[in-house]
């Protein structure tokens, strides 16, 4: 709630629904059809939170626009439960919403716009009632999972385990799991058991890949990206349709005669010729810079052939698209 005139309209009818129906549990009655939507509008939150969080904690909680809304700047998020997909209440978030941009209307269809004003956040809005379900450690046992599954990685973490603890104290089970049995002497102590391993020294082995974002035009080239030699033609169609319109009026004392509005379209197009580009192999990072550089192109034409050199078997990386 809040806005400045930013919210959802009158077509909006959950949204219409909800303020009436928050209204009567206030103990105040209104028809529907006189309500005004211009100061509040109907979201969607969600909010992730750590399994060891007790409750208490607070964590972040994003606002998403279900309705018609053109912005949620400036807006308060009034009490809202949050339920698991065990349709248990784990949660509840209030507070104001930051959006990190604006969104001004200065009316015939004139408009400035930053960011994306649709979607806020509210930090640390969202307070825990209840312990999420499970235990770090179970049976004697419990398990480290790896934020960028890889099987080298995860046979170095269980050996620098067994280095310290002992052999068979921890085995990797596939690429992002170690099982760890906990020793005697720590099945009172886990948390320390924990913590000495996470001071345990492991190399990780980080796979090539090439993250792109065609959304905003941004190109991420990872360690150990290889470009196998191979020869690159990529050339620009760009079609422009303009249409003006002329007035046609009729001569002086035609009675007969009517002011019309004619248009006239017009349509262009342009072909750049296509250079062909070669390129080397290349081991390192810098080498793929150089010859991405050496295309000249934009960022967009830089993704179409990196995806292409990709579908060739030239590029020696997984192509992750966001």
């Amino acid at each position: 709630m809040g806005l400045t005139g930013t919210g959802d309209g009158q077509s909006s009818a959950f949204t219409v629904n909800s303020l009436t129906s928050l209204l009567e549990r206030l103990d105040v009655t209104v028809d529907p059809a006189m309500v005004k939507l211009k100061n509040v509008a109907a979201v969607l939150i969600t909010a992730q939170a750590d399994p060891s969080a007790a409750p208490g904690s607070r964590v972040d909680a994003t606002v998403s626009s279900l309705g018609d809304c053109s912005s949620l700047e400036g807006g308060m998020l009034i009490m809202s439960p949050l339920k698991g997909a065990d349709g248990l209440v784990y949660a509840v978030a209030q507070g104001p919403v930051s959006i990190g941009g604006f969104n001004v209307s200065g009316g015939a269809n004139n408009s400035v716009r930053k960011n994306h004003a649709t979607v806020g956040l509210i930090s640390g809005g969202a307070k825990l009632e209840r312990r999420l379900p499970g235990a770090f450690v179970e049976a004697g046992a419990m398990s480290w999972l790896l934020h960028n599954p890889d099987f080298a990685t995860c046979q170095r973490v269980a050996d620098a385990i067994n280095g310290v603890f002992g052999a068979g104290a921890a085995r990797a089970l596939d690429a992002q799991r170690i099982e760890v049995m906990v020793p005697e002497s720590f099945l009172d102590r886990p948390v320390d058991f924990i913590a000495r391993m996470g001071e345990l020294p492991a190399e990780s082995d980080q796979a090539a890949r090439v993250v792109i974002n065609e959304r905003t035009g941004t190109i991420i080239v990872g360690q150990g990206v290889q470009l196998r030699e191979a020869a690159v033609a990529h050339g620009n169609l760009k079609v422009v349709i303009r249409t003006t319109y002329d007035v046609s009026q009729p001569n002086s004392f035609n009675e007969s005669g009517e002011t019309v509005v004619t248009p006239n379209v017009t349509a262009d197009v342009q072909e750049k010729e296509a250079a062909v580009l070669h390129v080397p192999a290349t081991g390192t990072v810098q080498d793929v810079v150089g010859v991405l550089n050496e295309a000249g192109a934009s960022p967009r034409d830089i993704i179409a052939i990196l995806q292409a050199l990709r579908q060739a078997g030239a590029l020696q990386a997984e192509l992750v698209v966001m």
